[in-house]
């Protein structure tokens, strides 16, 4: 019995866009129906019931979200996929608030798409976008169009609502704090406190009374008893900044609250109820902290429900021209000046420095050479911070290792806590052939299935190829490793 063909709505007045996916679809497997006004969209939904629509955010009469509003409030059941030639971390967070399934953003991957297509098909759905403004940021927004930071705004959207706690990691100045505001901001909590609490720099009785309150003689100066921040936060959100800090009792006791959802007073009088949610950071190894008996195991299962790893500004240099331009309009604001544009060579020279302060130490740089800039462009002159990194601004292969080794750190770990459980004695081989396929995989979707090509690519022969093929069962069939053409 042929398969049921899938079908698929898209929504969009772009008719190349409509000819790429109608060359692409094959059609014994999809149906392809297109609607390029946006004031037909929900009579043709209710019509034709499509398994899956594809929605673009600029339509010329209504605006992509609004539309999404409409679909959603009559079709709940239908997976949407919106996808976005403009990109903000804005729509991403909106998108996955509102419910589309997934949120891509042009140009992609004809074989992303069809993936995205199905797993729609496959599982209900539940995430979508905002409309593309293209507006000014506010001071508190993620700045960012790159994959990875889009990647993190679409899990803030996800996460918004939940009241599970969020442990946030990444290298200092990467944006934990901004992240968490965003999560706060965007959830049902928005109209409550969010309460930053600094773990780092403190005294063991100073921390306690700063998270559960004071008697009058704990803290100095202070002669009243006052409330903790976890009692003033009541409803909202406390952040904990640099929770690899936390002495071990505030472990212990941080524990009980998100084991119990209240604490008790230091002087017996009651128990103080908690329902704030709780945001943790660290720019340490928290896994590394526990092996040494530095954290608790327990206390790092409970912050951790869910994770979210913020990258490295050098693994989303994409992102930095944007990021510097941001930062060139605030602080020539501030300083009541006309912002100046980036000379040629100054920004190939943000582009090449690593930047080990992150986000941060870019704003910085940036604030200084808005400073001292006399010309009419910001040349390279005007940033002496960068003078005499050359070493560090061409990117050897050891640094590109160091790279690729911070982000596997972060995916490994998760996958290491998981196999610990049930692969004791076996964890190296079970996890480094689930890599070897992986990157196999990769390479033969990259060529698609040019077995001399993708061999050439990972640096093996030919016969190491094909057995690691019929080790994992890896098909190069043109069907399965169909050339993947790029929307734009």
């Amino acid at each position: 019995m042929p398969e049921k063909r899938i079908t698929v709505l898209l929504v969009d007045d772009d008719p190349e866009i409509a000819q790429v996916l109608s060359n692409f679809l094959p059609p014994e497997r999809y149906r392809l129906e297109v609607v390029g006004d946006g004031a037909l969209v929900v009579s043709t939904v209710r019509h034709l019931r499509p398994d899956v629509i594809l929605l673009d955010v600029h339509l010329p009469s209504v605006s992509g979200m609004e539309l999404l509003r409409h679909i959603k409030s009559d079709f709940t059941d239908i997976p949407i996929i919106i996808v976005s030639g403009y990109v903000s971390t804005g729509n991403a967070i909106e998108a996955m608030k509102e419910g589309a399934f997934e949120y891509l953003t042009k140009p992609f991957r004809m074989a992303a798409l069809e993936d995205a297509i199905v797993r729609a098909c496959g599982r209900p759905a539940g995430c979508v976008p905002t409309s593309d403004e293209d507006v000014v940021p506010a001071d508190d927004q993620i700045i960012g169009k790159s994959p990875e930071i889009v990647a993190v705004a679409k899990m803030i959207g996800q996460i918004a609502d939940a009241p599970a706690p969020v442990l946030i990691q990444g290298e200092s100045g990467t944006g934990k704090e901004l992240v968490a505001r965003a999560i706060h901001r965007n959830s049902s909590r928005r109209q409550e406190p969010f309460v930053v609490v600094s773990c780092a720099s403190s005294t063991e009785s100073y921390l306690e009374a700063e998270l559960f309150g004071a008697e009058g003689t704990t803290v100095p100066l202070r002669r009243s008893p006052r409330r903790g921040k976890l009692e003033e936060a009541r409803g909202g959100t406390v952040f904990l900044e640099e929770a690899s800090e936390l002495p071990p009792l505030i472990q212990s006791r941080l524990l009980r609250v998100l084991d119990q959802g209240s604490f008790e007073r230091a002087d017996g009088s009651g128990t103080v109820p908690v329902s704030a949610r709780v945001i943790a950071a660290t720019g340490g190894s928290l896994v590394e902290m526990m092996k040494e008996g530095r954290f608790r195991v327990d206390l790092y299962y409970k912050l951790k429900v869910v994770s979210l790893y913020l990258p490295s500004l050098r693994d989303r240099r994409s992102d930095i021209p944007l990021l510097a331009d941001y930062f060139i309009r605030k602080y020539s604001r501030l300083a009541h000046r006309p912002p100046k544009p980036l000379a040629r060579k100054t920004r190939d020279l943000l582009l090449r420095y690593l930047w080990p302060g992150n986000v941060r130490e870019l704003e910085n740089t940036i604030h200084t050479a808005i400073v001292l800039s006399r010309e009419s462009e910001l040349v390279p002159e005007d940033f002496p911070m960068l003078a005499g990194e050359t070493e560090t601004v061409v990117e050897t292969g050891s640094v590109q290792r160091e790279s690729y080794s911070r982000q596997f750190r972060h995916i490994v770990a998760s996958a290491f806590d998981r196999a610990a459980g049930d692969l004791d004695g076996r964890i190296y081989a079970e996890l480094t052939a689930a890599l070897d396929e992986t990157l196999v995989s990769a390479a033969l979707a990259a060529t698609a299935g040019n077995q001399v090509r993708a061999a050439e690519l990972l640096g093996i022969s030919r016969n190491t190829l094909r057995e690691r093929m019929k080790r994992f069962s890896l098909s190069a069939s043109a069907d399965a490793w169909r050339r993947e053409e790029v929307l734009g």
